[in-house]
C-alpha cells in the first residue's frame, strides 16, 4: 500500500485507479481503503491524500459480488 496525493485532475476515483491501478473499475478498492462510498472527489479540497492498494490484475470484473 503507498499514499498519493491526488489533485484536481483526478476528479473521481474511476480516475485514480485508471491511472494507479491501471484499471477505472477498480475504483471501490480505492474506497473502501479510505472509507468513502461515492467515487466523485469534487467535494474534497485538493491535493486529497488517498491510501493506494497493490495492483491487483486478478481482478477484471469490477465490483465483486458479495
Amino acid at each position: 500500500m503507498t499514499t498519493a496525493n491526488v489533485t484536481a485532475v483526478d476528479r473521481s476515483l474511476f480516475h485514480v485507479a485508471a491511472a494507479q491501478l491501471s484499471d477505472a473499475t477498480q475504483w471501490w478498492r480505492l474506497a473502501q481503503l479510505n472509507g468513502l462510498s461515492d467515487p466523485s472527489l469534487s467535494e474534497f479540497p485538493t491535493p486529497i491524500p488517498l491510501k493506494i492498494p497493490l495492483a491487483d490484475n486478478t481482478l477484471t470484473d469490477g465490483i465483486p459480488s458479495e
